[in-house]
């Protein structure tokens, strides 16, 4: 039986991976949904097409790490595809933001989706794939948002060291980088319209457009992926101007 893991599955980019998923690939039996809200999480599965388990799960918790392993191995479950898409952000200068929240960006932006990866993998076979939700704040570092572009950047960049050490077992990993999404994401940031000009300047991405564009640039075997084309061009950009330039234009 061949599983879907989708982290972050109760509402926004994740709840529509879970829409595509179920749509899209055929070869899916199973769709694992993980997030903390089980209300939210019964809500998804209610509308997918295909069977489902609900885990909720707080997947910076150890215990919830250990049962998720534990499930695996009592299944003997083959995970054909892995969304780590669990995440959040705040705005804000660094010392106005609690301690407890910079460091909360770093648990789960970056070791629960590490931790939860080195799990996954012994259960995954060639062909499988690896959906790492980055973010367009990980081409350059964004004042305002320090720690959590400093989080997009090493998703980021442990998602192109992991690919390249996966190419011999054909696993791909793929590093979504969108923009700004009408979705819980913004509001739970502190993103509220007028907190930042260049929030408001900047074009929306579809999240039901991500995640169903996402899912075959990672059949493609893409390494990164930008749904809008002008995000396609800052990302080029931001490779080839300095960073003290890109910082500037990128400022919040």
């Amino acid at each position: 039986m061949k599983i879907a893991v989708i982290t972050g599955a109760s509402s926004g980019l994740g709840k529509e991976y879970a829409f595509a998923v179920s749509r899209l690939r055929q070869d899916i039996n199973e769709i694992w949904l993980i997030a903390r809200r089980k209300e939210k999480l019964e809500d998804v599965a209610s509308n997918l097409s295909k069977k489902s388990r609900i885990l909720s799960l707080d997947i910076t918790d150890p215990n919830a790490i250990e049962e998720y392993k534990n499930l695996l191995e009592t299944e003997n479950a083959e995970v054909s595809l892995l969304i780590n898409n669990a995440g959040f952000g705040k705005l804000g200068y660094f010392h106005d933001i609690s301690t407890e929240d910079n460091a909360g960006m770093i648990r789960l932006n970056c070791e629960a989706l590490t931790v939860f990866t080195s799990v996954t993998l012994p259960f995954m076979n060639e062909g499988g794939e690896i959906i790492n939700t980055c973010s367009i704040a990980s081409f350059a570092p964004n004042s305002r948002m320090a720690v959590y572009s400093s989080t997009k950047a090493f998703v980021m960049s442990f998602s192109r060291a992991l690919r390249n050490e996966l190419k011999q077992r054909k696993i791909n990993v793929l590093s979504v980088c969108p923009g700004p999404m009408e979705t819980e994401f913004l509001s739970l940031a502190g993103i509220n319209k007028g907190d930042s000009k260049t929030f408001d300047m900047l074009p929306r991405d579809k999240a039901q457009k991500v995640a169903i564009n996402s899912l075959k640039a990672s059949k493609r075997k893409k390494a990164v992926f930008c749904d809008h084309f002008f995000y396609k061009f800052y990302r080029f950009v931001s490779k080839i101007l300095p960073t003290s330039l890109v910082m500037l234009m990128a400022k919040t």
